[in-house]
C-alpha cells in the first residue's frame, strides 16, 4: 500500500507509427490501474510527445474506464500519435512544439512536473523508446522524481533485446490475409506479376512472417483437382533486407515460374534493396524527403515498384501489380496472440511502477525471453532479422527454390 499511495497521477502516450496494440494497450493499462488502486487517477497525452510538449492532456473518465474493453476492439490509438524526437530541437522549433531556445527536454519534463505525474508510459517502438530513454535520463540528471516505463510496439519486431513486440504477431496475420485476396488477381490476367510490399525499415521479419503466416493457411484451403492450380496461390520469392540478392539469378528463376505456372507471387519487405534504390534515384539528381529522425521515408521510395522494374520484361510479364499491406496490416485490432501479451505486459507494467522501476516491459532475450522491466540503456532500434536461426522461414526458400 505505501507504493501506491506515493502514485497519484499516471500518463500515458503512443507515438511513432500506429500499429496493432495501441488500444489494446491503453485498454490493458488502464484496467490494471484501476485493479490496482481506485485512488490513481490516469492521464493521456494527445498525439504523443507533441502533446506532451504542448500540454495537451485529458483525464481518463468513470464513463471511459467502464467502457474501456470497447477499444480491444480497435485498431489505432484514441489518443493519437506524432512523430516527434525531443532531441531534435529544430525539427520541435519548426513544428511549433517548442519557443525558438527552449530545449524540448527541459519543456517535457517541465510539463510532466506541473501535471504532477508520477509516472508516464510510453507506448511505441524504437524511436519513441530512444526518445523516453532520454527523456528519463534528463529526469535524472536533474533530480526529477519520476518514472517513465516503455512498451514495445513495433510491427517490424526490432527491437533489442525484446523477443517479440506487441502488435507483430497480428501484422504478419493480416498481410497475409491482405495477400489471400489480392493472389486472386492472378486469374484476371495471364502472365501475371504480383509483388506484394510489406512494411520493414531494415528487419524483414514482418516479410518473412507474413510469407510464413500466408503459406500455412493456404496449405490449410481446399482446392478442386483439375480446376484449380494450388502453385498459383504460392509464393514464388521473398526478399529481406537481410539478404543478398542476385537479381539476375532471381529473374532467370522466376521466368522458369512463369512459363511453368503462368504466374509470379513474390513477397518483398520495403528496406529491401533500399540502397541501392536510394543511389539510383540521389544519381537522378532527386532529393529524398526523411522524417524527425532522419530517416528516408520510404513511401518515396517504392521498393515494390523498383522490383517490378528490375523483373517485370524478364520474366515475360504480360501485366504487374504492386500492392502494399502495410496501412492494412499496421491498422487491425489486436488478435488473440497480441492481447494476451498485452495484458501481461500490461500486469507487468504497473508491477514496476508500483516498485518504482523505470525502463521497457518486455520478453528479454537475454534473459531466457522471460518478461521484465528492461534498462533504457539496453535497448536499441534496428535488430535485424536472423535468417539463420529462422528454420521455418529457411525452408520456405527451400521449397519455392530460392535458395
Amino acid at each position: 500500500m505505501v507504493a501506491y499511495l506515493s502514485m497519484k497521477r499516471v500518463a500515458i502516450l503512443t507515438a511513432g507509427g500506429i500499429a496493432p496494440c495501441l488500444s489494446s494497450a491503453i485498454a490493458a493499462l488502464i484496467k490494471e490501474y484501476v485493479k490496482a488502486s481506485s485512488d490513481i487517477e490516469v492521464v493521456c497525452y494527445r498525439d504523443g510527445y507533441k502533446g506532451l510538449l504542448l500540454g495537451d492532456s485529458f483525464s481518463v473518465t468513470h464513463g471511459v474506464v467502464e467502457s474501456v474493453e470497447i477499444l480491444y476492439q480497435f485498431g489505432g490509438s484514441p489518443i493519437g500519435n506524432s512523430r516527434v524526437k525531443l532531441t531534435n530541437v529544430a525539427d520541435c522549433v519548426k513544428r511549433g512544439f517548442v519557443k525558438d531556445g527552449e530545449v524540448p527536454l527541459n519543456v517535457a519534463a517541465e510539463q510532466l512536473i506541473k501535471d504532477k505525474i508520477d509516472v508516464l508510459h510510453t507506448i511505441g517502438g524504437d524511436d519513441t523508446n530512444g526518445v523516453a530513454a532520454d527523456l528519463a535520463k534528463h529526469l535524472k540528471e536533474n533530480d526529477y522524481n519520476l518514472q517513465v516505463i516503455g512498451l514495445p510496439k513495433t510491427i517490424d519486431n526490432d527491437i533489442v533485446p525484446i523477443a517479440h513486440s506487441l502488435g507483430a504477431n497480428t501484422a504478419a496475420e493480416q498481410s497475409a490475409r491482405f495477400f489471400e485476396h489480392i493472389v486472386a488477381e492472378t486469374t484476371a490476367n495471364p502472365k501475371m506479376f504480383i509483388i506484394h510490399e510489406v512494411m520493414g525499415r531494415k528487419c524483414g521479419w514482418l516479410t518473412a512472417a507474413s510469407a510464413l503466416c500466408y503459406t500455412k493457411r493456404l496449405h490449410e484451403r481446399e482446392f478442386i483437382a483439375g480446376l484449380m492450380a494450388k502453385e498459383r496461390y504460392s509464393i514464388h520469392g521473398v526478399y529481406v533486407p537481410e539478404m543478398t540478392i542476385n537479381l539476375k539469378k532471381e529473374a532467370d528463376r522466376l521466368e522458369q515460374v512463369m512459363k511453368t505456372v503462368g504466374c509470379v507471387n513474390i513477397f518483398v519487405s520495403e528496406g529491401a534493396c533500399v540502397d541501392e534504390i536510394v543511389t539510383e534515384i540521389e544519381s537522378r539528381g532527386e532529393t529524398l524527403a526523411r522524417d524527425a529522425f532522419g530517416h528516408v521515408k520510404l513511401d518515396s521510395i517504392n521498393a515494390g515498384e523498383w522490383f517490378k522494374s528490375q523483373f517485370s520484361k524478364k520474366i515475360g510479364t504480360e501485366k504487374a501489380l504492386v500492392q502494399k499491406s502495410g496501412y492494412f496490416a499496421r491498422s487491425a485490432p489486436s488478435n488473440l496472440f497480441d492481447i494476451a501479451l498485452i495484458n501481461d505486459s500490461a500486469e507487468m507494467a504497473i508491477k514496476c511502477a508500483l516498485a518504482g522501476e523505470s525502463g521497457v516491459i518486455g520478453l528479454d532475450e537475454n534473459h531466457d525471453n522471460q518478461m521484465g522491466c528492461i534498462d533504457f540503456q539496453r535497448i536499441k532500434g534496428g535488430k535485424p532479422f536472423d535468417i539463420a536461426k529462422n528454420s521455418e522461414f529457411v525452408n520456405l526458400l527451400k521449397q519455392i527454390g530460392q535458395i
